[in-house]
C-alpha cells in the first residue's frame, strides 16, 4: 500500500496549499481500492448494486426471428416497384407458440407482434397500411407499392443479444434497465460487490442537533442530512455517529468506532487552517493524512487520508450497517474530511467523495457528463481556480439550454443549493463569463 507521500509525489506540480480540482480528483483515483466481497443476490434486491463479473447470455435474444408488429408476413422477394402485391391469408401466428403449417408464394400469415416468422417468411407489413377482402372464408389482403420493402419489421435471431457474449459488463452499476435485462435472460441471481459501509459525522461544539434547544453562536447540523442524502443515493450502507463535539476523548473514540466498522470515512468541520478544535490533530494521530488548501470555490479546506482499523464491536445506537469490515478489506478506511459550510460539503461530495466512493465500490463509470448551456448573466471569474457555482437550466424556445445562478453564492447559503438543479462548472483557467458565453453545467438529477 502507497503512502500518501508515494500517491503525491507521483503527481506533477503537487502543491498541498494550492492544489488543484483536477489533481485532487487523481490524487483520490490512486488513493482507493474497490473492496473485494461478492455478494450474490436476487434481483430484487440488486437495484444500485455495482456488478462484480460480466453476466453472459445464455441464449439468443430474441430466441427466434420475430414480428416487430402486428401485420401480415410474407416472403419479400414477391415485392415488385410501382405494383401492389395481392395475398391469401392462409391462418394466423400468435405471441408465444409457434404456428404449424406452410405458406406458399401468393400467401400470407397474420401475425402478432412478437410471434415466431416461420423460416421462409422474412418480411412483415403493418396491419393498417393494407386492404383485406373477404370471400367466405378465403381472405385477401392488397398491399400497395412502396409501402414496404423486404425484411422490414423483423427482429433476427439475436439482434439484441448473442449466446455466449456479454450482456451486463463487471463494474456496471444496476440500474432498473439493467435488471430487466438480466431478468430477460432468466436469471434469478447476480454477483455483485458488496456495499461500501460509510460513517458520517458532524464536528464542533457550535453544531445543535435536531431537538436541541436554540442558544447564541450555535446552528443546527444539516450536514448531516445532506450527506446521508448523498450516501443513500449512491447505495451506501450509512452509519451515523451523529454530532462529535471538540473533545480528544470523543474525537478519538468517534475516529477509532468509524474505522472498525467502515469503508470510508466523512467528517465536516475541523479542518481549515486555525480552527480551534481538536479535529485535526486527532486526524494526523491516528492515520496518514493530509491536509489540503484546494483551488476551489466553494470548499478550499479538505482533509484526505487513511484511519487506521482497530477491530471492536459496534457501538449502540448506530444506524445503518453495524458490522465490522470484512476481512477480505482494507484495514483502513478512507477518511474525507469536509469544510463546515453546508454548500462546500456538498460540493467536495459531488465533485471529489463521490467518484471516490463509486471507485472504492467497483463501479467502472465514467465521470458526471457536462452538459453545455449558455449563461443568462455575467459571472465574474479569476483564472487559477475552479468554481462551482450554483444554477438552474432551462430550455429556452430554440430548443438550447440556458443557466442562471440562483442568487447568493455564499458557502453558507443551503437554499440557493435547493433552488438549483445543477453546478455551473468553471474550470481552472476560465476567466469572466459574458452573457451568452457556452458555459458547462453538472447536472444533480440523479446524485442529489
Amino acid at each position: 500500500m502507497k503512502t500518501l507521500a508515494q500517491i503525491a509525489a507521483e503527481l506533477q506540480g503537487y502543491d498541498p496549499q494550492a492544489i488543484s480540482a483536477s489533481d485532487v480528483q487523481a490524487f483520490l483515483s490512486r488513493l482507493v481500492t474497490p473492496v473485494q466481497t461478492v455478494l450474490g443476490l436476487p434481483l430484487f434486491e440488486a437495484l444500485g448494486r455495482v456488478l462484480a463479473d460480466d453476466v453472459i447470455s445464455p441464449f439468443d435474444v430474441p430466441p427466434h426471428d420475430n414480428s416487430a408488429m402486428d401485420g401480415y408476413a410474407f416472403d419479400g422477394r414477391q415485392l415488385t416497384d410501382g405494383r401492389a402485391l395481392e395475398l391469401q391469408v392462409v391462418g394466423t401466428a400468435l405471441a408465444g407458440r409457434a404456428w404449424q403449417g406452410s405458406v406458399q408464394t401468393g400467401q400470407c400469415l397474420k401475425i402478432m407482434t412478437g410471434a415466431i416468422l416461420p423460416q421462409s417468411l422474412d418480411t412483415v407489413v403493418p396491419q393498417e397500411f393494407v386492404k383485406s377482402n373477404a370471400a367466405g372464408d378465403i381472405c385477401h389482403i392488397a398491399i400497395p407499392p412502396g409501402i414496404v420493402r423486404a425484411g422490414d419489421n423483423r427482429r433476427l435471431r439475436g439482434e439484441d443479444l448473442m449466446q455466449g457474449k456479454p450482456a451486463l459488463r463487471k463494474g456496471e452499476l444496476l440500474t432498473p434497465a439493467r435488471l430487466g435485462l438480466a431478468a430477460s435472460l432468466g436469471l434469478k441471481t447476480l454477483n455483485t460487490w458488496r456495499p461500501l459501509r460509510v460513517a458520517y459525522f458532524s464536528t464542533g461544539d457550535e453544531i445543535l442537533s435536531l431537538g436541541d434547544a436554540p442558544r447564541e453562536g450555535a446552528v443546527y447540523d444539516s450536514n448531516r442530512y445532506t450527506v446521508f442524502g448523498l450516501l443513500s443515493r449512491l447505495g451506501c450502507q450509512v452509519i451515523d455517529m451523529g454530532v462529535v463535539r471538540d473533545d480528544p476523548a470523543l474525537l478519538e473514540a468517534a475516529f477509532t468506532q468509524a474505522a472498525a466498522q467502515a469503508d470510508a470515512i466523512i467528517t465536516s468541520g475541523g479542518v481549515s487552517v486555525g480552527e480551534a478544535d481538536f479535529t485535526k490533530a486527532m486526524m494526523k494521530k491516528l492515520g496518514d493524512v493530509v491536509f489540503w488548501r484546494v483551488a476551489m470555490r466553494p470548499g478550499r479546506p479538505m482533509a484526505v487520508g487513511r484511519i487506521l482499523s482497530i477491530k471492536s464491536p459496534p457501538s449502540p445506537g448506530m444506524t445503518g450497517a453495524n458490522s465490522s469490515k470484512n476481512n477480505s478489506d482494507s484495514e483502513a478506511a478512507i477518511l474525507f474530511g469536509l469544510p463546515g459550510n453546508p454548500v462546500a460539503v456538498m460540493v467536495t461530495f459531488l465533485a471529489f467523495v463521490r467518484p471516490a466512493l463509486l471507485q472504492m465500490m467497483g463501479a467502472s463509470s465514467a465521470p458526471v457528463p457536462l452538459l453545455k448551456a449558455h449563461s443568462a448573466e455575467a459571472i465574474r471569474k479569476k483564472p487559477g481556480r475552479t468554481e462551482y457555482q450554483r444554477g438552474r437550466v432551462s430550455t429556452m424556445a430554440d430548443g438550447s439550454l440556458q443557466v442562471k445562478t440562483t442568487g447568493n453564492q455564499g458557502s453558507g447559503v443551503l437554499r440557493s443549493m435547493a433552488e438549483a438543479n445543477g453546478l455551473i462548472v468553471l474550470h481552472h483557467d476560465q476567466g469572466n463569463i459574458a452573457v451568452g458565453d457556452e458555459v458547462d453545467v453538472m447536472m444533480f438529477d440523479g446524485m442529489i
